[in-house]
């Protein structure tokens, strides 16, 4: 993932202006926390995480064979990171 500097703030940044970086992540979708130079967290819009609840409501409604096609089915190229089917199963609980 790609991630442009405009969107990361740091959490003394979060801390102090809440305001700024939650009209920020409505600007930009999201905005990622960073705490002690490291990812700490995500900010989402309202407009974002809407977006994103209907895939991840979806994605719980399948069952496994599906969602090893919906898997199977993605981009192979790209620095996609690779998780294996248990990993995502238990994410997804």
């Amino acid at each position: 993932m790609i991630i442009s500097t405009k969107a990361i703030v740091s959490n003394s940044e979060m801390i102090k202006n809440y305001k700024d970086c939650r009209e920020k992540a409505e600007r930009l979708g999201k905005i990622f926390v960073l705490k002690n130079n490291q990812p700490d967290a995500v900010l989402f819009s309202i407009t974002e995480y809407e977006r994103l609840s209907v895939f991840i409501e979806y994605m719980e409604s399948l069952d496994e064979k599906d969602i090893i096609e919906v898997f199977a089915s993605l981009p192979k190229e790209g620095n996609r990171k690779i998780y294996s089917f248990d990993h995502l199963r238990d994410d997804i609980k």
